[in-house]
C-alpha cells in the first residue's frame, strides 16, 4: 500500500479529478496549500505598495492506494496536472504500514480499494 500525494496548480483541479475518475481511482482528500518551489519570484502591487509574492497557491491531493493502483494514480495525476511550465507541482509516493476503514474496521488493502454502498 502507498500514500500518493500530489501538489499541483489550482486551475488544474478539474483536469486532475477527471483523470483520476477515468483511472478508477476513488477516495481521496484534497486541500488548498501554499508553497514555494521552482517558480520565479513574482512582484505585485497591493494598495500602492510593491509586495514580493514568495508563496504560490497549490492544491494538495492525498490518496491511499493498493500497490496495483499506484501507477494508474501517478499517471492520472501527472496527466491531469501537467502544463509543461515551471510550477506544475510534485507527486510523492510513500509507503503505508497500515490503513483502517473506520466505518467497517477493514484493514489494509480492503480499506483502500473502492467500495460500493
Amino acid at each position: 500500500m502507498k500514500l500518493v500525494i500530489g501538489i499541483f496548480r489550482p486551475e488544474k483541479t478539474n483536469d486532475v479529478l477527471e483523470a483520476l475518475y477515468h483511472a478508477d481511482v476513488r477516495g481521496f482528500s484534497m486541500s488548498r496549500v501554499q508553497g514555494h518551489g521552482g517558480e520565479l519570484e513574482r512582484v505585485e502591487t497591493y494598495r500602492g505598495t510593491t509586495v514580493r509574492m514568495d508563496l504560490s497557491e497549490k492544491v494538495r491531493l492525498e490518496v491511499a492506494v493498493s500497490d496495483e493502483f499506484v501507477e494508474p494514480t501517478v499517471s492520472a495525476l501527472r496527466e491531469g496536472a501537467r502544463t509543461g511550465q515551471v510550477g506544475d507541482g510534485k507527486i510523492m509516493v510513500l509507503p503505508l504500514d497500515q490503513v483502517m476503514r473506520i466505518r467497517t474496521g477493514e484493514h489494509d488493502r480492503g480499506a483502500v480499494t473502492p467500495v460500493s454502498n
